[in-house]
Order: C-alpha cells, then structure tokens, then sequence
C-alpha cells in the first residue's frame, strides 16, 4: 500500500507503503486510507459540518494501539488528531492521522470506593448505565451522547456544575500515551505537571486512553425544563437575570431561545416554533427546589413543563439537547456579570424578532462549586466567569450563509462583559486563539509543559 499527498511545507508528509503495513499489522483495528471501505464511517461524528480528510485513520481498541500509531505517526512526520464521539473540533491544516477510539468504551465502576474507570470511547450513558444500578452518578453534562474523556479534560461542565463542580475536579487518575508512544498512568503524585495540564488543558499533551473519576451518590434530584412562549421572551430574560444570583449552590439553570425545526418527533406544541427554554435542577428536598423555582413560572406562557423528581440517570430531560448528529457551527464567551444591558443585547442580537440560524443561545449560571478547584489543583479554565454563554448555528438552509455574521452579532453583544471562557465551549476558535482563554501564569505553564512532553508538535489540536 502507498499513498501520494501534497506536500505541506510547514511539515512534510511520508507516509511509506511498507511501514503502513507493518502498522497495520501491528494494530488490532482498522488502518484505513481514503478510498479504503469504512473510511468515512470510521470518522464520521456528531457535528456533521466537521468533516476530516485525514491520511491515515486507526480504529483503535487499546493503549498498546494507540502507542503503536503514536509512534508510526512520528516515524513518517504526520500530525495526530484524536476522534472518539465527534462532538468536539477538528485538526486544522493538512498532514495528519486521526486515531480514533469509539471501540475503547469499557466502564467499570467500583460502588463501594465510589470511583468508576472508562476507556477513550465510553459515552455518558455508558456510565450511567454501570453507575445508576448502585444509586451513583458522575458529574455528566446536557447530553449523555457525549464522550467522557473529551467533555472531562475540556473542563466538563453540568446541569449539576454548582453543587460538584466541574467533571474533571473528580479525576484521580489518567493513562494516556505521550508522544514519543509510551503508556503512562499520571495522577497528582506520579507525573502531576502534566496532569494538571490535561485537566483542563486537554489538547497537544498527549492521547489520553483512560480516566479514573470520582462519582457522588445520587438517586434523584429535582428538575426539568419549562418551555414558554417567545412573545415573553424580553419578560422572561429579565426575570431569570434578577432571579438566577440568588439561587444557593444545590441549584443549576440555564436559559435559552431555542429556533426549533418541524420536526415531527417533537412535542406538537414545540414543533417549528422559536421558544424561550428555562433549565433548572436542585440536589436536595425537592419541596424546597419547588419553592426556589416558583417565580420563574409566572413569567410568561407555559407551551409545555417537565419539571418533576427525577432519576439522576435521566438528566438528559433537563436541556433536552438534540440526540443525533447534526450540522452546527459554535461561539461561546465566559461573561463576568449579566446585567439587564447585557440581557437587552443578548435580546437586540438574537431575539424571537430577528430573523437568523441561530439555532440555541443559551446562558448558563456559573459559580458555587464551579469557582475554585475541588479537592487537586488542574487547569480548567473560566472558573472567574459567572455564566457563559453558547451560540449554535446551523451552517445548513436558507440562512446558512449568515451563521458567521450572527455568532459575530452575539460575541459583539456580550463583549462589554466577556470574561474567560470554557475550552469546551470555545467554538470556532483557532489553536491560535485558545491559549487566550488562561491566564498569563498558566499559558505559559502549559506551554512549557507541551514543549517538554511533545517537543515537535505531533498532537494537533484535540477533536
């Protein structure tokens, strides 16, 4: 097998016929090229508008693989780019493998240490499936599609972010394979600096094949969703701004304007509708949660509620995100305050009136728990920010054209309040951008940590 390519002249690619079969060989998985059978279903994910074109693809089923394909992917000069679920960006330029780790999706969980161990390619339900059983849950986000170990190392921020914290302030350990093709196990004793790094950090130090997390007992919680009507969404905004700084830490929300599709698989009064979506959840006495959510359920006209005790298994109901693949494009800032200015930009930008792609803008409280670092210091960003906010475009359609300038329109309106935001909803931005996103102090730590563990840069930016 051989393969002919453009060369890149900022880094050249050699990819030799013997030395690909001599991959494939070694490696349990697929090796593919374009043109190979499976080769577009093995790099197919979630966001459908990313579309890969790498040159080498290796379906991997374990650590020894991915060092494997680490190692021949320095040996011919190609960059690495990582898919497990395909919810994330992807590498930027040309000259890359994409190691793909969906196959790796073992969970174990131990009930009574209350850890749980998942490979690279193990969803959310994948936990939850193991940990539900025992009256466990990790601290998953919106959508139990998404894989753990990009949404963990990104941050990983949940409905239940306020009271636990973020998902990776629960990791005690991670295997990962570093760049010169070693399996290493680092957690905060053994091999720390770039554990914090990963933590938060996440791109360009190294493919992590396995995380060790805490999980917290968690039977039920209280909460849901309340859809109202986006006549009231000016009404409704307000409220939630005055309303979501006083709510005690047990308590998460989020708010959004939702331009929903036709779609016939969701609730009729729902379908095809631009909609205002309050999200809330409460950890404690559910009469309690009641009474903290009672004001916010006058404000505007209710089209449909699903606010109940719930099994912390089915915290998908909360935001109700969308279960398939779809196209979308993202921008997403940390805002340092919500005053009703920033509401009525937010508003003027992306209101039920301006006709746009934007499919979700959403605003999510932040603090509690999400402000400092729970337990091993890690490099999580944004935990200065107060909410953040998620635009979501969908490039498709009539409007297509216009994602751009729109996800433009919101970053102009809240930019007055901007502060650090959250790797994992950093969006379009460019590798070049991100390191933006940290402090001066800890940019440079984490360069410096990079350089030491992949002094030539083999790991692209993460997907």
């Amino acid at each position: 097998m051989s393969i002919t390519t453009p060369e890149d002249p900022t880094y050249p690619v050699r990819i030799v016929g013997a030395a690909i079969r001599d991959l494939d060989a070694t490696i349990v998985g697929p090796v593919l090229i374009a043109g190979d059978p499976g080769y577009d279903d093995e790099i197919a994910g979630f966001n459908v508008a990313n579309v890969l074109t790498p040159e080498v693809v290796v379906g991997a089923t374990n650590a020894d693989d991915v060092a494997a394909a680490v190692r021949y992917a320095r040996a011919n000069n190609l960059r690495i780019g990582v898919r497990a679920t395909g919810h994330g960006p992807i590498p930027e330029g040309r000259g890359y493998m994409v190691i793909t780790t969906s196959r790796m999706n073992d969970v174990t969980v131990d009930p009574v240490a209350k850890t749980a161990r998942v490979g690279a390619g193990a969803r959310w339900r994948d936990v939850i499936a193991k940990t539900a059983p025992h009256g466990l849950a990790g601290i998953s986000g919106s959508s139990s599609s998404v894989g753990v170990v990009g949404y963990t190392l990104g941050g990983g921020l949940s409905p239940l972010g306020r009271r636990f914290g973020f998902a990776a302030d629960r990791v005690r350990s991670i295997e990962v394979v570093t760049a010169d093709g070693t399996v290493r196990t680092v957690d905060a004793g053994a091999g720390s600096d770039l554990f914090w790094a990963l933590l938060g950090g996440r791109d360009g130090f190294g493919i992590v094949t396995a995380l060790e997390f805490e999980v917290v007992e968690l039977a039920t919680l209280y909460g849901g969703g309340i859809f109202f009507a986006a006549a009231a969404a000016e009404n409704i905004l307000h409220a939630w701004q005055r309303w979501a700084p006083n709510l005690p830490e047990e308590a998460g929300t989020s708010i959004a304007i939702l331009r929903l599709p036709p779609d016939p698989q969701l609730p009729l009064p729902l379908q095809g509708q631009t909609v205002v979506h309050l999200r809330f959840t409460y950890v404690g006495d559910p009469a309690v949660g009641a009474q903290l959510l009672e004001p916010m359920t006058t404000t505007g006209p209710v089209l449909l509620q699903n606010i109940d005790v719930i099994p912390a298994a089915a915290l998908d109901a909360v935001h109700m995100d969308p279960p398939g693949p779809l196209p979308s494009v993202e921008h997403g800032d940390g805002l340092s305050e919500l005053p009703s200015e920033a509401v009525d930009a937010i508003l003027a930008a992306v209101g039920p009136d301006v006709v746009s792609p934007l499919a979700i803008v959403e605003v999510r409280r932040l603090g509690g728990k999400l402000a400092t670092p729970q337990g091993i210091p890690n490099s999580v960003t944004g935990r200065d920010a107060e909410y953040v906010v998620l635009a979501v475009a969908v490039p498709d359609g009539p409007l297509g054209d216009l994602a751009g300038p729109h996800l433009d329109a919101v970053a102009g309106a809240i930019a007055p309040w901007a502060s650090s935001g959250l790797l994992n909803f950093a969006g379009r931005r460019s590798s070049a951008e991100l390191p933006t996103l940290w402090s001066e102090r800890d940019r440079v730590r984490l360069a410096e940590i990079r350089r030491r563990h992949d002094p030539t840069g083999v790991f692209g930016r993460g997907i």
